[in-house]
This record gives structure tokens, C-alpha cells and sequence, in this order.
């Protein structure tokens, strides 16, 4: 038995992905290993210490037993304490500690998928005591590593891999809860529709429909009449959906054109990562 087909494309991303960031902070000094990151709290040390967290997760290995502080400000829910748990138990190791676990955690992980023989359906345990299904959990680590690669790169001023197999996967989550964006949270009017255009390494057109009923789907054809445009480059849309920089900051990179409101509506509401 073999990876199931449709799992492929998930174990491909993450691995180009994760490989990318031990080769990122393989040569990395102790004192680089403090640099801030665009991830709200997290140095490049806590973004490794999360990414082995999450993997040994995935291989089975049990959380660690470990009391936070109460002083991390960045805290400020369940979710947010549990993905901190694997981060906070590693701020105090050295970087060759850093290095050789990440080593080992991809040698590890790379067995266990070339193993791999569970359906896509298979139940796998998920964040704070879920159960999700195989394909959603590598789904969400290929997205989640691309991310934090491009934290790093950010903090480390080495750019690239912005069109790498994972920036594919997070496209596609992105726009997968875009309709809700739209329609839900920004309250977009019924019968309307809103046009995202996307340049750079990832470009893509897309449309956001609002039904009679208020309910958003997404297209790839165009709108002859949108409610709104919005027009920016690949790294901002997914930074700000990411919630790496805000609307504001960034308001030098993003055209919009039609309602003002509701435009504005849509940036503040773009986020949609925990």
C-alpha cells in the first residue's frame, strides 16, 4: 500500500515546505534564533518549536505535560493555549536542540508517509481533542507549514517560494472561505457580487456571488457589474488573510474600486486564520 492519490498533493507541500525551513534555520547563530516574525508573538524559534509540535502530533507522539505563563499577551484563547503548549516547552532550548529535533521530526514524518496506507477518510486526532479526517489534517499541515515558512523567510529577509506546491494548497483553503468573507462577515447585499484580482508568482481572478438569500459562492468568471474590486498582489492577499498585516499597513498594495464601504468591510473582516 501506498499514499492514497488524493493525499499527494498535501504530503508534496509539505514537504517541499518543511525541507525549505530546515534548510532556512539549519545555519542559523543562537541570537538569530530570537528574531521577531510576522506571526503575532512568535520568534523563529517558537515558529520551529510549532512546527515539530504539530508533526510529532501527527506521528502520535503525546503533548507535552507543561503549564504555560499567564503573561504571554499573544494568549488569548483555548486554541491559542494549546498550539502555544509545544511552543512555550521549547523557548529554552539551544539552536543545535532546535536543529537536530527538527532534523529528526522530518526523517520521521517523511517514514511515516512513504507508510502510509489509512483512507483520506480515516479519523485522525485533531486540535484540543477533535477528530478530523486524514486528508483534512494533512491539508491544514501543508497550509500551515507554507505559512510559516514565509514567516520565517520574512524574519530572516530570505525571500522565495511564493509559488512553491504549498502556496497552491494555501490558495485554495483561502478562497475555499472567501464566500463566507464576503457574505457573512463584511454583509455584502443580496444580488451582489465582489471581485477579487490577484497578480504576482499565485494570480487568479475570482468572484464572489451573494444570492437572493445572502449565501456566497465563488467563481472564476468575471462580473460584468461587481458591488466592489479589490486589487492586490499575491504576498498581500495572503498575509492580510493570514493575519500578518493589517489593511492599513498595507493600503499602498491594495486598489478597490465600486462601494468604499463595502470594501472596507471585506479588509476588516480578511482575516481567517486563528
Amino acid at each position: 500500500m501506498s499514499l492514497h492519490p488524493s493525499l499527494q498533493t498535501y504530503a508534496d507541500a509539505w514537504t517541499h515546505s518543511v525541507e525549505a525551513i530546515s534548510e532556512l534555520v539549519s545555519p542559523l547563530v543562537e541570537g538569530e534564533w530570537n528574531r521577531r516574525t510576522p506571526c503575532p508573538g512568535w520568534s523563529v524559534r517558537d515558529i520551529v518549536s510549532h512546527v515539530i509540535g504539530l508533526d510529532c502530533e501527527m506521528l502520535g507522539d503525546p503533548r507535552p505535560i507543561h503549564t504555560l505563563p499567564r503573561d504571554l499577551y499573544h494568549v488569548t484563547n483555548e486554541h491559542q493555549r494549546y498550539m502555544e503548549m509545544q511552543v512555550d516547552v521549547r523557548r529554552h532550548h539551544t539552536a543545535p536542540e532546535m536543529t537536530s529535533e527538527l532534523e529528526y521530526t522530518i526523517i520521521r514524518r517523511n517514514r511515516q508517509l512513504r507508510n502510509e496506507s489509512r483512507q483520506p477518510d480515516a479519523k485522525v486526532r485533531g486540535p484540543l481533542g477533535t477528530e478530523v479526517t486524514l486528508e483534512q489534517a494533512m491539508r491544514t499541515r501543508a497550509f500551515d507549514v507554507w505559512v510559516h515558512e514565509q514567516d520565517l523567510r520574512a524574519a530572516l529577509g530570505r525571500p522565495g517560494n511564493l509559488d512553491s506546491p504549498g502556496a497552491y494548497v494555501v490558495r485554495d483553503e483561502l478562497l475555499r472561505v472567501l464566500p463566507k468573507v464576503v457574505a457573512k462577515d463584511a454583509g455584502a447585499p443580496a444580488n451582489s457580487a465582489v471581485v477579487f484580482d490577484v497578480h504576482g508568482p499565485v494570480d487568479f481572478l475570482r468572484t464572489v456571488r451573494v444570492d437572493a438569500e445572502g449565501r456566497g459562492t465563488v467563481d472564476g468568471a468575471p462580473s460584468l457589474g461587481p458591488a466592489a474590486t479589490l486589487t492586490l498582489d499575491w504576498e498581500t492577499y495572503f498575509r492580510l488573510a493570514c493575519g500578518r498585516v493589517t489593511a492599513d499597513a498595507v493600503a499602498d498594495r491594495i486598489k478597490t474600486e465600486g462601494d468604499p464601504e463595502l470594501a472596507a468591510a471585506i479588509l476588516r473582516n480578511f482575516v481567517v486564520t486563528q
